[in-house]
């Protein structure tokens, strides 16, 4: 055996949850990734259990995404959504019976989307414990990440705020899992020195970074990024493998922009008669995606041809096969120049398999097929796993870092999202006064200061700054980012000089219903 190679599946959503709406736009961000990723995977999951494939995955699954998982009125307005799909591809399956080349597509949207239904109510709708069934029979490493995957090196000047970040994720993910996390996904792999001396509180005993992240690390490693290093508390930082991340995520050579694979943006709800699919949009008034789509990518800006379901798959087949030869050459190379096996360290959005790239889930599937199978050059592991089978490494401290465009934080700050950061400076401040001030209070200011806790929470989330920095959907990101700060504002308010209004606040408990036991006392 010349190495170990580590798939990490990084899943996460922002926290969208809108009672106060009959349907809300944005909660399809979920559903879409529920039927398109998350379910397909626990099936190609299964699937390997039945086989008796001893396999190995390590997944983020983070606070945001598996309150949404758990909460009773997402699971039922996630079936509603499921059954809208079932009887709108039933009715393409009568629409395009004398179509040749869309009749095949709607029968195997038909077959699909039963299937996704079937798995998910055979999972009694959680697929929280769907995952954590995997993690139990030792199949899947299941990690967790910052409480609302907040950007850390941006809360920097705030100690307090990293801290309630991480310990309320550990405290969550016991609740879901029945264990301590042991490793972390630092969000957008961001990194910067002082983080890991909350991870050793939290018990965390290893992060991933981006490639810089390690390869800057004073002094500089050894081993690259094939290795992890020891930060100096004893916190391992495993860097991303450059090149098995180009191979799946770049632009222009990248496997998705295959023009065999199915094209992301057509879609039936863009192209057909509007009152046709109205009563199956996201939104009632505007045209969106439905998820059923007949075209492929067919390259450049003409026309799309029709997508052929028979001829991706076997683009997906050569690409698993491409990957896995471009992992054993890198293999037989490093074995070459390392006295130790060499680690490759692969993370990617769980998203990106089957919602971005629709026969990303096959791809997952055969090369994970081809690596257990057809070679014995190297093991796939869990980070967790290699460091108990290597627990000697090399002492440095990692170089701040971050997987985002240019390296650092540039995303998350910039000239479209720095308004937020003055505020949420005050509004971190305010909360370890109150943290303090109202250690003791009664159980209605207990309530407004744990509420407060949660709004803070909700606003640190880097997803906001990044929806602004890209353009998709400012005007939600916006209001959500000024809804929690004035949230929090009038709770601060009513804790200090008025009193608390406990019919207001019932309403925003339940509006904003995460962590209902979230401890005030880290930020104090």
């Amino acid at each position: 055996m010349a190495g170990y190679l580590s798939l990490v599946l990084h899943a996460h959503l922002p926290f969208v949850r809108h009672p106060e709406h009959e349907k809300f736009l944005e909660e399809n961000w979920l559903f879409e990734a529920m039927t398109e990723s998350y379910i397909p995977l626990i099936q190609v999951m299964d699937n390997w259990l039945r086989e008796g494939m001893k396999t190995r995955l390590t997944l983020t699954l983070t606070p945001p995404l598996c309150s949404m998982l758990l909460d009773p009125l997402l699971q039922d307005r996630y079936v509603r959504h499921l059954n809208c799909l079932i009887e709108l591809a039933e009715k393409e399956t009568h629409r395009t019976q004398w179509e040749a080349a869309s009749r095949p597509l709607s029968e195997m949207y038909y077959r699909r989307f039963t299937g996704i239904r079937d798995t998910y109510f055979g999972c009694n709708r959680d697929l929280v414990g769907a995952f954590r069934k995997f993690q139990d029979l030792g199949r899947l490493e299941i990690i967790t990440c910052a409480a609302t995957h907040a950007l850390l090196p941006l809360l920097a000047n705030h100690p307090p705020s990293i801290r309630a970040q991480i310990l309320t994720a550990r405290d969550h993910y016991r609740g879901c899992f029945g264990r301590d996390p042991r490793g972390v996904w630092l969000p957008e792999c961001a990194y910067a020195a002082g983080v890991e001396t909350v991870l050793q509180e939290a018990n965390i005993r290893w992060f991933i970074t981006d490639t810089h992240g390690v390869l800057h690390a004073r002094p500089r490693p050894r081993y690259g990024v094939f290795a992890p290093i020891f930060t100096p508390n004893g916190i391992a930082a495993f860097g991303r493998d450059f090149e098995s991340a180009k191979q799946v995520w770049s632009r222009h050579e990248g496997y998705p922009g295959d023009p065999r694979y199915r094209d992301f943006y057509r879609d039936i709800g863009f192209d057909l008669d509007f009152d046709y699919v109205r009563p199956y949009l996201p939104s009632p008034e505007h045209r969106g995606f439905t998820g059923i789509k007949y075209h492929r990518i067919t390259g450049g800006a003409g026309a799309k041809e029709p997508y052929d379901r028979h001829t991706a798959l076997r683009a997906a087949d050569e690409h698993a096969g491409h990957f896995l030869a471009a992992r054993l050459e890198q293999f037989q190379r490093l074995a070459g120049i390392m006295d130790r096996p060499p680690l490759i360290l692969s993370p990617y959005d769980a998203e990106l398999f089957g919602h971005w790239w629709y026969e990303g889930i096959e791809w997952l599937d055969l090369l994970v097929r081809k690596a257990y199978y057809d070679q014995k050059v190297f093991v796939l592991l869990t980070p967790e796993e290699y460091l108990r089978r290597h627990p000697t490494q090399q002492i440095a401290t990692p170089s701040a870092s971050s997987w985002g465009e240019e390296g650092y934080w540039r995303v998350w700050l910039n000239e479209t999202n720095e308004w937020i950061y003055p505020h949420l400076d005050v509004a971190q401040e305010r909360m370890t006064e109150l943290a303090r001030k109202f250690s003791d209070a009664g159980p209605l200011a207990q309530r407004a200061l744990k509420q407060a806790a949660r709004e803070l929470l909700l606003a640190q989330a880097s997803d906001w700054p990044f929806i602004l920095r890209t353009g998709t959907s400012p005007d939600y990101a916006r209001r959500r980012v000024k809804d929690h700060l004035l949230r929090f504002v009038a709770l601060h308010e009513q804790l200090t000089t008025t009193r608390v209004d406990e019919k207001w606040l019932g309403r925003v408990e339940w509006l904003d219903n995460i962590f209902p036991d979230v401890n005030c006392r880290y930020w104090a």
